[in-house]
């Protein structure tokens, strides 16, 4: 159990590769977000080979945010996981504001991130949802079949 308490701010480091062993932790404490097996192996497979920004209070990694770079104007938040306790905190407003500063000075103009549509009846992605549209990003399409027709993916989009 950690010493650490919600009440504390994190600090965020970043970007660092080489990150899926601190990252792992925290999407497997997500089952309600990360549920599928294969979907949380590939993430944490792919993280060590993409920069990662970290949330930790004290010796603790409470959060995490990696980026998918897809070409030299857009890049994406591949995936990103709060522990439970430090959910609406501000973690991971401050996990995407650190990221966006970062690609800000890599000269990226958009922001990228694919969640579970509002076709499914998900509440936990419904606040993911809102989470992304609080943080300034704007639904641009649905893709149905994407990942599978039980999973269709929102697409939503922001300007840095």
């Amino acid at each position: 159990m950690s010493q650490n308490t919600p009440s504390q701010t994190p600090i965020i480091s970043g970007p660092l590769w080489d990150q899926a062993s601190l990252c792992a932790p925290i999407l497997r404490a997500l089952p309600g977000w990360f549920g599928i097996e294969s979907a949380t192996q590939q993430y944490i497979e792919e993280i060590d080979h993409l920069p990662t920004f970290l949330a930790q209070a004290g010796v603790e990694t409470i959060g995490f945010l990696s980026l998918k770079q897809h070409n030299p104007h857009a890049a994406e938040i591949y995936v990103m996981g709060v522990q439970p306790a430090w959910h609406r905190t501000g973690t991971g407003r401050a996990l995407v504001e650190a990221a966006q500063d970062w690609l800000r000075a890599q000269n990226v103009d958009y922001l990228q991130v694919k969640t579970l549509a509002d076709t499914h009846p998900d509440l936990l992605y419904a606040r993911t949802r809102v989470f992304y549209e609080s943080m300034g990003f704007k639904p641009l399409e649905v893709f149905p079949t994407l990942w599978d027709t039980d999973n269709p993916c929102l697409l939503l989009v922001k300007v840095l």
